[in-house]
C-alpha cells in the first residue's frame, strides 16, 4: 500500500518538474527570440496551466501572450496578458515589476486597438509578415445577357357562342 502511495507521489512530482521544466525551455526559447518555438512548448502544457503555481502561471501567461504578440497573434496576446496582470493582482510580486510594466504597455496598446477603434478587425490573428506585392488586377469581363424569351400572346376573348361559361337561354315552354 505504502509503495503504491509513494509512486503517486513521485509521479505528481515528477510531472510537476516536467512542467517546470517546459515552461523554462519555453521561457528561454522566448529569450533566444525563437518566438514560434516558444509557442510550441507553451501551448504543449497548456491544458496543465491551473497545476502551476501562481508564480508559474504568471511566467507562462507574460511569456505566451509576448511571444504570441510578438509573431503577430494579437488577440492570443490579449487574453494571455490580461492573465498575467490578473495573476499578479491575485498574486502581488508573480511577475515582477519588469514584466509588470511590460504587460501594462502592451496590454495598453492592444486594448486601444479594440476600444479606440471599436473594432475587433484588427486585432485578428494573424502572423506579421511582410506585404507581398499586389497583383495586377485583370479588367471585368462584361456581363454576358441572356436572349430574352418572346412572352405569350394572350388569348382572344371567346365570342358569346363560343363561350362554354355564358348562361344557356332559358327554355320555351
Amino acid at each position: 500500500m505504502r509503495a503504491s502511495v509513494f509512486a503517486v507521489l513521485l509521479g505528481g512530482v515528477v510531472a510537476c518538474t516536467t512542467y517546470r521544466d517546459q515552461l523554462a525551455r519555453g521561457e528561454r526559447a522566448f529569450e533566444q527570440k525563437d518566438h514560434d518555438r516558444s509557442i510550441a512548448i507553451l501551448r504543449d502544457i497548456e491544458p496543465d496551466f491551473q497545476r502551476l503555481s501562481a508564480t508559474e502561471q504568471a511566467t507562462y501567461a507574460f511569456v505566451r501572450g509576448m511571444a504570441d504578440y510578438s509573431v503577430g497573434y494579437k488577440a492570443d496576446a490579449r487574453h494571455w496578458l490580461a492573465v498575467a496582470r490578473g495573476v499578479e493582482e491575485a498574486t502581488p510580486g508573480a511577475l515582477g515589476p519588469e514584466r509588470k510594466a511590460k504587460v501594462a504597455a502592451t496590454l495598453d496598446e492592444l486594448n486601444k486597438i479594440v476600444f479606440d477603434e471599436a473594432s475587433t478587425a484588427n486585432l485578428v490573428n494573424e502572423r506579421t509578415e511582410p506585404a507581398a506585392a499586389p497583383e495586377p488586377e485583370k479588367p471585368e469581363k462584361p456581363a454576358r445577357s441572356k436572349p430574352k424569351k418572346p412572352e405569350p400572346k394572350p388569348d382572344p376573348e371567346p365570342t358569346p357562342e363560343e363561350d362554354d361559361t355564358a348562361p344557356d337561354p332559358p327554355a320555351k315552354k
